[in-house]
């Protein structure tokens, strides 16, 4: 039996006090002690993991003065406060031992766009690509293009000061920051930015803490100018944090922002920022080209520079490679073709963009006439070209994806960020990267590398298992020597993701100008509260050490390698936050997206399972040897124990899985982290391990037994459908299915499929009557495999598909009905699943072996025989399955249509869309084929998957991840029968809530060989 578990780090008595006093002082946003919350919020994208006290996610203003009026009393002065945005930080930024003041839940307005004069106002938990996203219809966007862009808030960006892709021309996030509203130590409200000598003179005439750091700095501008002018070093990344150097302006007037930008939350609160914006180039083009090594690619960056390009990126085979693995190379693939069969070791990525298109063509053909002439000159192996906002983008996604990536390499050992965002003058670079990679390269570690060629910036991930303490002590030993070398080619270490944790370093590269920074902190932060330990420290204070915190390899070494193994698909997040994307328009995460909170991702969940296998390891208990056992024991063992666990934890009982299991709860089963996260954590599969071990503790809910075992029940409900719908439809049903947590229950079809099947003489497959077909029957034949939800939920759906193979002159098999298991699979009987699993795949190989192919309708349904069957079955067990569009699409002519010329729009199924991406290309093929176009939308989920919008409790939630997506495209396609909808659940979820009748592309497809005047009606 599961152990309770209640060894928990509980928050110290003087945070306590500290939150109960913020609710004394009216405090209106979300505060959290409990200890799910603090676990998921004790990372980031670094290797550190620290145990907050308490997170707070203040709603307004008010609640951050509320926070600094709070801390300035005397019984808090230990107290210690984090800013956090989206938590995207390389270095720890973010990371706390005292108290995390999140920004990023509710603080997310953008207040103000003025288009005429190219500005916007925004709070500082906006998303930079949710900015952009409103700026587009504009024609604007803010530009300092990140890799995190989908989740990096404006606040966090100011506060690292960030930059990335086009830094060149666009420079760095201060350089678009007109003015900073923020919150000051003693709760003073201040709006800064460039103001006269007259306007400083007033602010340093105040007598609050706004007075004493303008008359701080402006001195410090006055005194040290030579000092700070031979310190800093002349790069386009500059020095991170408090920027000595442009506290003036070429104009000389006086900006406090120079200081507040790269400050990571040391010195206050930023709340909002004026930030200027530019016009969107209305012509791109991008100029992929390859080399024969990556040393060729560093070398060529200087002679692609002259060009005039707006960016030039480099990327190595290593991430390549990785790319070829994952989501985003459908798109890109055929940018990178291989040379003489062998794939580029190294690629520079060379962008061009322009108000007209002569800006971006005439500098385009002078590079391509110079790459062209000059051969394999600098060991180039040819190059492609991308046009368009269409196909860059896609690229530069992929470029975008490269961090995460790197994290996906197979085995313990990861690429990890350390010494990741150096900065050298670009004309060193390949000078400076010889002499990295050798360091790297004498200790035998393999590395990922990309970046800014033209800045001089490369990302250097090193692959070191962190578990391993031994390897561990690289960190220190690696990052010593890289100084040095960076030093020597008159770089900087930290030339991009900011200080964090390695700020030990500060006092080496600022030298006579330290005591200074100490100045700055000592201002605005007399205390020393504000993420003390990180750019400066007072002169009594501490500089944190990159060795001197507890790690996240540290945590999980604790847990034995066969648990490890067993949850791969959680061990191995890196916290890079790609499931915190803010597009309600991409599928990744519903459940984030609608809730907020961080436990309800993947990142979420997995670190909650990570701690959750670490404190049954703590209590010596083998999470899979008890699973094995759990299998082979009556399912009534236990009973009474676990009904006397289940009403303590009703009255409250103290239990870590409770919380776990919490967070598990809001998942959907929609599998979009499985396909569009970089390292591909899959939340349901090892969601579905915890749920098998919980409930040897608890007693599962009725609900979950029916909802398991529905496949087994539909046959036998399906012989009297008209009884069953009376009673799902009455009164009585409905309050039946709720007492017992189920909601919006479908009912059966009315018709037989079985029936239906002898009228158009359809037989079942038998692998006799398949291996008796001469080889033109064989040719023309195909078996569909039915699933429980399409064959008795939408028998007219399936007799659709049947009808149009005939029509298009193939011979259609039906296979007899077993249930697929995956249900069972969702809610966690793994022993059922794999004993349901292994009999519907003894069939289904049985018919293939026969030789004519497989086909599935329903793509949830149909893919579980690729992912859920694949982690339970001998690989030689799998039957092979294909979606309806993988085979139509190699096998369809064009046949006679009706429909030239209309245009179809369709909305997937998340896990087709996610794990399955090329087969969407199979239909719009196919349509292309019927004379018609079919254009996929971006949308996120239904809010239907799995289980989850028939579960009560999830109901009202579930419509409102619909309504961030989907209820728009109806809403705009509503009524013209042209919108289509692959999955059984995306469809019953537009009836329930919009009575739309969305038809699967099958049909869509029948109706086009109709002569009908409307071919989606």
């Amino acid at each position: 039996m599961l152990p309770r578990l209640i060894d928990q780090s509980r928050s110290l008595p003087v945070y306590l006090e500290f939150i109960s006093e913020l609710q004394a002082r009216a405090f209106e946003g979300e505060i959290s002690t409990g200890f799910s919350d603090r676990v998921v919020l004790a990372t980031d994208n670094s290797i550190y993991q620290i145990l907050p006290q308490a997170t707070v996610f203040p709603r307004s203003i008010n609640d951050v003065v509320c926070i600094a009026k709070a801390v300035a009393d005397p019984r808090f002065a230990t107290i210690a406060l984090a800013p956090r945005g989206g938590g995207t930080g390389t270095n720890g930024q973010s990371l706390t031992d005292g108290v995390v003041v999140d920004v990023s839940r509710h603080m997310n307005k953008i207040i103000e766009i003025n288009a005429d004069e190219r500005w916007v106002r925004v709070e500082a938990g906006v998303v930079k690509d949710q900015l952009n996203s409103a700026l587009a219809k504009h024609g604007l966007f803010f530009p300092p293009e990140l890799s995190t862009s989908n989740r990096a808030t404006i606040g966090g960006m100011i506060s690292t000061d960030a930059s990335g892709q086009g830094s060149c021309i666009y420079g760095k996030t201060r350089d678009h920051v007109i003015e900073l509203t923020t919150v000051l130590l003693d709760g003073t409200v201040w709006q800064s930015g460039l103001i006269s000598d007259e306007q400083l003179a007033r602010a340093q005439g105040r007598t609050d803490l706004a007075g004493k750091v303008h008359r701080l700095v402006d001195s410090i501008e006055r005194e040290h100018s030579d000092l700070i002018s031979r310190q800093f070093p002349k790069l386009n990344r500059c020095l991170t944090g408090y920027d000595l150097a442009h506290i003036r302006d070429e104009d000389g007037r006086f900006n406090l922002n120079s200081i507040l930008c790269g400050s990571e939350g040391t010195l206050c609160f930023i709340v909002e920022a004026r930030l200027n914006v530019l016009p969107v180039p209305k012509y791109s083009a991008l100029v992929n080209v390859r080399y024969g090594s990556f040393d060729a690619a560093l070398r060529d960056g200087q002679a692609l520079i002259r060009f005039g390009a707006a960016s030039i990126e480099t990327v190595d085979s290593k991430v390549l490679g990785l790319a070829q693995d994952d989501i985003v190379w459908e798109d890109v693939k055929r940018f990178f073709p291989t040379d003489a069969g062998e794939r580029a070791v190294g690629v520079n990525l060379v962008e061009f963009v322009g108000e007209t298109e002569s800006a971006v063509e005439i500098p385009l053909k002078k590079l391509t006439e110079m790459l062209g002439t000059a051969g394999t000159a600098n060991d180039r192996r040819g190059f492609t070209i991308a046009r368009g906002e269409h196909e860059v983008s896609r690229i530069w996604e992929m470029r975008k994806k490269a961090v995460g990536l790197l994290g996906n390499m197979h085995g313990e050992k990861r690429p990890i960020p350390f010494v990741e965002d150096t900065a050298v003058p670009p004309e060193n670079l390949a000078d400076y990267i010889k002499e990295f990679r050798a360091a790297l390269d004498k200790r035998g570690l393999t590395y990922g590398m990309f970046g800014h060629v033209d800045a001089g910036v490369l990302h250097v991930r090193p692959a070191i298992d962190m578990k391993d303490p031994d390897q561990e002590k690289l960190i220190r030993e690696i990052t010593e020597e890289v100084v040095g070398i960076t030093q020597k080619y008159g770089g900087l270490l930290w030339g991009e993701h900011g200080k964090g944790v390695r700020s030990e370093f500060s006092p080496k590269y600022f030298g006579a100008l330290y005591p200074v920074l100490q100045a700055v902190k000592a201002a605005f932060d007399p205390r020393n509260q504000l993420n003390p330990g990180k750019i400066a420290a007072p002169s009594e204070g501490q500089l944190l050490a990159i060795d001197g915190l507890t790690t996240r390899g540290q945590l999980d070494r604790t847990i034995p390698a066969r648990v490890r193994e067993n949850f791969d698909e959680a061990l191995h997040c890196n916290g890079n936050g790609a499931c915190f994307n803010w597009d309600p328009d991409d599928a990744m995460c519903p459940s984030y997206k609608a809730t907020r909170a961080r436990r309800h991702s993947p990142k979420g969940r997995a670190s909650l399972i990570r701690e959750w296998l670490r404190q049954l390891a703590a209590c010596g208990f083998d999470p899979a040897t008890s699973a094995l056992a759990m299998r082979q024991s009556p399912s009534w063992k236990d009973l009474l124990s676990r009904a006397r666990n289940s009403w303590a934890a009703r009255r409250g009982g103290a239990d870590f899985s409770l919380e776990v299991k919490e967070a598990m709860d809001g998942c959907l089963a929609c599998k979009s982290c499985v396909g569009q996260c970089p390292i591909k954590v899959d939340v349901p599969s090892f969601r579905a391990k915890f749920l098998e071990l919980y409930y040897s503790r608890y007693l599962r809910p009725l609900r979950d037994h029916l909802v398991a075992w529905l496949e087994t029940l539909l046959p036998v409900m399906a012989r009297m459908p008209g009884l069953y719908n009376l009673l799902v439809a009455s009164s009585p049903g409905r309050f039946g299915l709720r007492a017992v947590g189920l909601a919006a229950t479908p009912g059966l079809s009315p018709l037989n499929l079985r029936r239906e099947l002898e009228a158009r003489n359809i037989k079942l497959a038998t692998p006799s009557a398949l291996r008796s077909l001469g080889d033109h029957e064989r040719a023309k034949s195909v078996v569909l495999v039915q699933d429980a939800f399409t064959s008795y939920y939408e028998t007219g759906l399936v007799l659709d598909l049947l009808d149009l193979l005939i029509a298009l002159g193939f011979s259609p098999w039906v296979a007899p009905f077993r249930p697929n298991g995956k249900p069972l699979h969702v809610h966690g009987f793994l022993g059922a699943f794999e004993r349901v699993a292994l009999n519907n795949a003894d069939m289904l190989l049985a018919l293939g072996n026969a030789g004519v192919p497989l086909i599935g309708l329903d793509p949830s349904m149909t893919l579980t025989y690729r992912a859920e069957y694949a982690g339970a079955l001998h690989p030689k067990q799998l039957p092979k399955v294909m979606l309806v569009q993988e085979w139509l699409s190699t096998r369809v002519g064009t046949p006679p249509s009706t429909a030239t010329g209309f245009e179809f729009r369709l909305l997937p199924h998340c896990t087709e869309r996610t794990t399955a991406a090329a087969s969407l290309k199979d239909w719009e093929h196919i349509f292309a084929k019927f004379g018609a176009t079919l254009k996929i939308l971006p949308s996120g989920c239904c809010g239907m998957a799995g289980t989850y919008g028939h579960e009560a409790e999830h109901r009202a939630t579930s419509q409102k991840i619909y309504a961030m997506s989907w209820a728009n495209h109806v809403a705009e396609n509503r009524g013209n029968g042209r919108l289509l909808s692959t999955g059984y659940s995306c469809r019953s979820q537009a009836f329930l809530i919009d009575r739309e009748k969305l038809l699967h592309p099958v049909q869509a497809l029948l109706n086009m060989l109709q002569p009908v005047t409307n071919p989606g009606g």
